[in-house]
């Protein structure tokens, strides 16, 4: 009897802790489900470079050798190294498993240019007031949020520089060689359905299905789908009471907003033409700039000449500068067509061009308010000239969103006197020559497009003002590709900095004017 009683107890005893224990089981598995930011996959967080570009001379006799480091929750991961390379496009990425119970992920960004003397830190970052001693070249402690899928820190939504952009001249260096550079990157988390709208944002702010793949769809028919909406509906409001930053929207992708008429960056862009326009960087909260290039195709006798990439490339260097990206599409973006060769081609024809490669006979087509247009010939009335355009039969509505350059002109009359041409543009390659030729010039006619006259800027379109003419003294400062002194040999515009009767053309730059009506020829 006393066995059985004994047994008894044992029996009795084992199967309290029994319970015990799967109670103890059920209650941490419960509180890891709710301390788990996404129960449906095993969290990493993956930063992706996606270009990089020099705005300074980083190496004395070469290009720069680029290389990248990347600290995830004080885990770096380093990339191999672009030897020789101004500008990078690289998607290279870095991904770090993380705590799926932890919101926040700390990343911290660093762009190296390898020497064999040693890597020097090239200057990704701006200076806040608070740091104005320090010379900060990294982007760092920027806060990812597992949460909402967004970041914030030294880069942010609505930043100068914009939202996954890096640009070294926020600090105020762009016309000093401080090593700076322009760094493009993205930070994404895994998702269980694929769509890249975090599990904790489809459960608990959108009620969507997280198992479910959400994109394109538009269910309150603003003209924006919802996975454009998530990335650039998003901000950080900092709670002073709790010391902590919260999750906040603007946009709700199931309540109708007016797309159509918010823009945000004044860059003439809508929203719904920023979202037409993402797929190629665009950003409703920083200003973009987008050309479409058409290039008449060479004659059969040779007549003509292709535009060198690295004249696109000064341009888009010069607008980075000043925190507007310039977007070129040479046929990487659908357009950019090769036009059949004409010996001479008229201003009719060039309209004739406008609508048959650009709106491709289509008078509602997008892209016209969207795009600027530049036509590459061979021979015009002019060697370059900017021109109106219409989308009418009835030769009503004009804009002013269009240039052409003549490709026969251009290629004799900027190299006449090689010593001089050696001495303004200071190098002995010819190639390198011409393509500071024609960016030089494809910006002056762009500035046209952009609002820079010479009915409203001294010094604009005057040969006067050409070096040895009457007006050379009196507008010699005016440092700009806008003046026919610099058309040829300067891809920039100018600042008003430079002393008496210069001009400030970057303030000036009307970002909409090629969407008015206008009569100006």
């Amino acid at each position: 009897m006393k066995n059985n009683v004994e047994k008894l107890i044992c029996l009795v005893l084992a199967t309290i802790f029994l319970i015990s224990t799967n109670a103890f089981a059920l209650k941490t598995t419960k509180n890891s489900i709710q301390d788990d930011i996404d129960p449906l996959a095993d969290l990493a967080v993956t930063v992706t470079i996606k270009e990089i570009r020099a705005l300074d001379k980083i190496d004395l006799i070469s290009d720069p050798d680029f290389y990248v480091k990347v600290i995830i929750n004080g885990v770096e991961h380093t990339s191999p190294i672009w030897h020789n390379q101004k500008y990078v496009e690289s998607n290279w990425s870095a991904t770090q498993d993380v705590p799926d119970d932890k919101e926040f992920v700390n990343i911290t960004i660093q762009l190296w240019g390898w020497n064999l003397g040693g890597s020097k830190l090239c200057d990704i970052s701006q200076n806040y007031p608070g740091n104005r001693y320090k010379d900060d070249y990294e982007a760092d402690l920027m806060m990812y949020s597992l949460r909402s899928g967004h970041w914030t820190g030294d880069d942010y939504m609505g930043d100068p520089s914009g939202y996954g952009r890096l640009n070294g001249c926020d600090d105020n260096s762009i016309y000093q060689n401080d090593r700076d550079c322009e760094l493009l990157f993205d930070i994404t988390q895994n998702d269980y359905d694929g769509d890249g709208i975090s599990y904790w944002t489809e459960v608990n702010v959108f009620h969507t299905d997280p198992t479910v793949n959400n994109i394109g769809e538009d269910a309150d028919h603003d003209g924006v789908p919802i996975e454009w909406e998530f990335k650039w509906g998003h901000y950080f409001g900092y709670n002073h009471s709790t010391d902590e930053f919260e999750n906040k929207w603007i946009y709700n992708p199931f309540i109708w907003e007016d797309h159509r008429h918010l823009d945000s960056d004044e860059d003439g862009s809508d929203n719904v033409e920023e979202y037409l326009t993402s797929q190629w960087g665009s950003d409703p909260f920083r200003k973009d700039i987008f050309l479409e290039i058409d290039q008449m195709e060479i004659g059969s006798n040779g007549e003509g000449a292709f535009i060198p990439d690295l004249s696109k490339d000064l341009i888009k260097d010069a607008f980075s500068k000043h925190n507007i990206v310039f977007h070129v599409d040479d046929g990487s973006m659908s357009g950019g067509e090769i036009i059949p060769f004409d010996n001479s081609t008229t201003d009719k024809e060039l309209q004739d061009l406008y609508f048959n490669y650009f709106l491709h006979k289509d008078p509602n087509n997008w892209r016209r308010g969207v795009f600027h247009y530049c036509l590459i010939i061979y021979s015009a009335r002019w060697p370059g000239f900017a021109f109106r355009t219409t989308n009418e039969t009835d030769g009503e509505n004009y804009v002013v969103d269009s240039f052409q350059l003549s490709t026969g002109p251009n290629e004799v009359g900027p190299f006449k006197n090689p010593l001089f041409n050696l001495l303004r543009r200071k190098s002995f390659n010819k190639e390198y020559q011409r393509a500071i030729s024609y960016g030089a010039a494809m910006m002056h006619e762009l500035g046209h497009t952009l609002g820079i006259l010479g009915s409203n800027t001294p010094g604009v379109d005057s040969g006067l003002t050409t070096f040895s003419n009457k007006d050379w003294w009196k507008y010699h400062n005016y440092r700009s590709c806008m003046s026919y002194n610099n058309v040829y040999w300067l891809v920039d515009y100018s600042d008003g900095s430079h002393g008496k009767n210069d001009h400030d053309d970057w303030d000036g730059i009307g970002l909409t004017f090629f969407q008015q009506n206008i009569s100006w020829h």
